[in-house]
């Protein structure tokens, strides 16, 4: 596991706020997730399965749980790529156990400079990333810009339900349930993410909407963008392929 280049260190909150977290984060997630999360992420990988991808790159690895996913269904070498020393530390153990340390390789590093050169990747995935970086819209332009064209991307995000019934649900789960939840299962570290989790995705949406999102993959040189509420609309995943066009506003 590579966790050199400590010039470009994970930003202090984020690292802090997960140091705590890497033992029992799958287990714990999908507790708090009410059993959501692999299906969401199986969701998300369905998007690249059809590119047969050679190289993947996996954004926001964590505990290596979608790099091991990808592994699983496809035959491509995976880098995954995280600002967490604690989290990568899991993940190797993770990789390791599972026998698969000969197709995945875990490093340190941020979403917003990945120190990859262009189009090096056949497709690349991200999760839970763009509510902890300053500037998500430059944030997805840096993942495209290591994609090659023709290749996909897909993210997965949690999300606030439209609906308004589910809205209130979702808003009374994460600022009541999930904390008490998360301090019970998972002790104090749990505690924090819990109760900063809700106004943390409310206040992301606030200042980079929906459609200000899809608006930064296009911007991005990335086609046909969709997405797919997941769970009445507490989970989001999209995906798109990378266009020629943003190879061409590459090379500009």
């Amino acid at each position: 596991m590579d966790i050199t280049n400590r010039r470009n260190s994970p930003k202090t909150f984020s690292r802090s706020l997960f140091a705590g977290l890497p033992q029992r984060y799958d287990r714990l997630a999908a507790v708090l997730s009410l059993g959501q999360d692999k299906r969401w992420r199986r969701e998300m990988i369905d998007h690249i399965v059809p590119v047969d991808p050679a190289k993947v790159l996996d954004v926001a690895t964590g505990p290596a749980g979608v790099a091991l996913q990808l592994a699983d269904r496809t035959s491509a070498q995976i880098t995954g790529i995280d600002l967490s020393e604690d989290m990568l530390r899991r993940g190797q153990s993770n990789v390791d156990a599972a026998g698969r340390a000969d197709r995945i390789h875990l490093t340190l590093g941020q979403g917003e400079h990945l120190p990859f050169p262009d189009a090096v990747f056949d497709a690349l995935t991200f999760t839970y990333l763009l509510r902890y970086v300053a500037d998500p819209s430059a944030t997805i332009a840096e993942l495209a810009r290591v994609v090659r064209p023709g290749g996909a991307i897909a993210s997965l995000e949690f999300a606030v339900p439209p609906h308004r019934v589910w809205r209130l649900s979702w808003w009374f789960y994460t600022r009541a349930v999930l904390p008490v939840a998360g301090a019970i299962l998972g002790g104090r570290p749990w505690y924090e993410v819990g109760r900063f989790l809700g106004p943390n995705i409310t206040g992301h949406y606030r200042r980079f909407s929906l459609d200000a999102t899809v608006a930064a993959w296009e911007a991005a040189g990335l086609s046909g963008v969709e997405l797919r509420r997941m769970s009445l609309g507490g989970g989001l995943v999209m995906w798109a392929r990378k266009s020629d066009a943003g190879s061409e506003r590459l090379r500009r």
